[in-house]
């Protein structure tokens, strides 16, 4: 066990592409973690999927062995978290397991929207804080500029900023010597009963349930008996060890330590992220504080394209669940899709992500229907339901409003493009709350409907500055507002898939749409099909799929006229009864291309 003076645990924060996996990068370099040949650049982002979009999914942490210039031998524990707001609860289970964050900033770019947000939860989090001013060999940098804005908008000390290329390796000595002067070591007693917080966990075919701690007091060691404190399960350790970045068994973990575990864990619900391990001979009082659970924004159907693989869902979802403790799901069915899940998650990123991942790493073919937002429906009768399904609308006579949620949205973006920004946030109903100059930059306060952000905000608002605005947003509160459910019928049937809640507004404009698409999806049938979308028993677009038509006269030659006629009234009754009776069977690449259509 090390002695705890001489551990510093750290998260690097930063907004996106601030240089926060290069810089952990150098760090890993510099302390000789691994040898050359075995490095790889973006060493920490171990998904495929991270090495592919250029971005930090997960938290990753690393133990790092550093002698300073004083001599000593210092172990760090470095986390690097990360930047989009979509992985916040990510950041923010980082920031609880460490006493110090470093700040990355970009010295071109400055302070931006997601900056911020990290540095005020790890201020939260009482975290002393070490500014680091990145790609300083940019022509555009600016450090004076960048310090002094650090100043004025985060209201933190950036004199002592460390200047650092993470591209080229300049400074990085800087920037550990920083760390270990100016971090606190963490504070804990070995002689206490043991009290260690489940940071993290993941699911490995050969181990069972891998889970990540770190050690607040006492001690851990290989065949100690232990005790999940809110799931009440006992297990006894089997392994336990720390990554540098390679997993390596240690003998015992102490006070301010990070590392794993492993006890032979294969009921994933025993394992609870926030959870607080404890001695089963030896327990302590109380559990530790854990984390505030996440709350997801944005819910969608998952659907298995094969309904066979229903079960595999259930357990590949159970497992992803485990690394991932900010999404939640439900068994739900549908008339169209069949048995599936009603999956919450932070944002469509997210949603983006865990449905790639159930694909990549479970092997499955999913289907998502639309994404919506929560609603609060007050009834006549004064009760009040969550509604996260369009499908779940009670009957519009019974209800008497709804409540919408509006988020608070902080948004950085240059001067010149300040216009354009304001149209669009005026375009999807925001409210102006603030707007102050930080030098070139304005920073917008707005408030805005969530359903509005949810779908394409993001990609508008970084089209309409030329990629230069930066945005972050929080859940604010609900509002009173004129939603109504789109409903789309097929032949007069209800299809619950495409159902989606909007404003009333846009009702007409979105239900034509989808009008419109489904006409080119559905194939032709041998009567007519009609597409309505309606709200409530109004109808307000329609499009219809002709008719395939048979001739029926083909085998008449010549004679007499009426004989034909009898032959087309026959079969327009057929078709009638057709109409009547018939079911039309919407191809699910239909469904694909519906909810595809209206993201757009």
């Amino acid at each position: 066990m090390t002695d705890p003076s001489r551990i510093r645990n750290f998260a690097i924060i930063a907004h996106i592409d601030h240089g926060k996996s290069t810089l952990a990068d150098r760090l890993i370099q510099f302390c000789g973690a691994v040898e050359q040949r075995e490095f790889r650049d973006q060493m920490l982002d171990s998904m495929d999927i991270e090495r592919e979009r250029g971005i930090t999914i997960k938290a990753q942490t690393v133990r790092l062995d550093y002698r300073a210039s004083d001599g000593r031998d210092y172990v760090l524990n470095l986390m690097d978290t990360p930047g989009h707001v979509d992985f916040a609860y990510e950041v923010s289970r980082s920031l609880a397991a460490c006493e110090g964050s470093i700040l990355v900033v970009d010295a071109s770019q400055g302070v931006e929207a997601q900056t911020l947000a990290n540095v005020y939860q790890a201020i939260d989090n009482g975290h002393e804080i070490v500014p680091v001013l990145n790609k300083i060999d940019l022509p555009a940098a600016d450090a004076a500029r960048v310090k002094q804005q650090i100043e004025d908008v985060i209201g933190i000390d950036a004199s002592g900023a460390v200047e650092v290329s993470a591209k080229t390796g300049l400074n990085i000595g800087a920037v550990l010597e920083a760390l270990v002067q100016r971090l606190p070591p963490p504070q804990g007693d070995a002689a206490a009963p043991l009290k260690a917080l489940l940071v993290d966990s993941w699911y490995d075919p050969y181990l069972g349930v891998v889970v990540l701690v770190r050690v607040r007091d006492g001690r851990l060691a290989k065949g100690q008996k232990i005790r999940m404190m809110a799931a009440g399960a006992t297990y006894e350790v089997d392994r336990v060890g720390v990554f540098t970045p390679k997993p390596k068994d240690v003998a015992a973990l102490g006070p301010g330590e990070m590392g794993f575990i492993t006890a032979g864990i294969k009921a994933v619900a025993d394992v609870k992220v926030g959870d607080t391990i404890t001695d089963e001979r030896r327990p302590a009082a109380a559990p530790l504080p854990g984390f505030k659970p996440s709350l997801p924004v944005v819910f969608c159907g998952l659907f298995p394209t094969d309904t066979a693989d229903f079960e595999k869902l259930r357990e590949s979802l159970a497992k992803l669940r485990l690394n991932d403790a900010s999404f939640v799901y439900e068994p739900e069915s549908s008339a169209a899709l069949g048995f599936g899940f009603r999956c919450g998650f932070l944002g469509l990123l997210h949603l983006e992500i865990i449905q790639e991942r159930l694909e990549r790493e479970f092997d499955l073919d999913l289907i998502a229907t639309a994404p919506s937002v929560v609603y609060k429906v007050h009834l006549t009768n004064g009760e009040v339901v969550d509604v996260y399904n369009p499908v779940d609308m009670p009957d519009p006579v019974r209800v008497d409003h709804i409540e919408e949620p509006w988020i608070k949205a902080t948004i950085f973006v240059p001067d010149e493009y300040l216009g354009s920004v304001l149209k669009l946030c005026e375009d999807r109903r925001g409210r102006q709350e603030q707007l102050t100059y930080a030098g070139t930059r304005a920073m917008l306060v707005y408030r805005l409907p969530l359903a509005e952000v949810v779908f394409d905000f993001y990609d508008r608002l970084k089209s309409v500055s030329r990629g230069y605005a930066s945005f972050d947003y929080a859940v604010d509160s609900y509002e009173q507002g004129d939603v109504v459910k789109l409903a789309i019928l097929v032949n007069a049937e209800p299809v619950d898939a495409l159902s989606i809640m909007v404003h009333r507004a846009e009702a007409e404009s979105r239900g034509r749409v989808l009008c419109v698409k489904l006409k080119e999806l559905i194939p032709q049938q041998l009567f007519k099909i009609a597409i309505q979308a309606a709200i409530g028993g109004r109808i307000i677009a329609r499009e219809t799929v002709s008719a395939l038509r048979k001739d029926v006269t083909a085998k008449c030659y010549g004679g007499d006229i009426t004989r034909k006629r009898k032959l087309l009234e026959k079969q327009k009754e057929g078709k009638k009864r057709m109409r009547q009776f018939g079911k039309v069977d919407i191809p699910q690449s239909a469904f694909f291309a519906a909810l595809k259509a209206r993201e757009n």
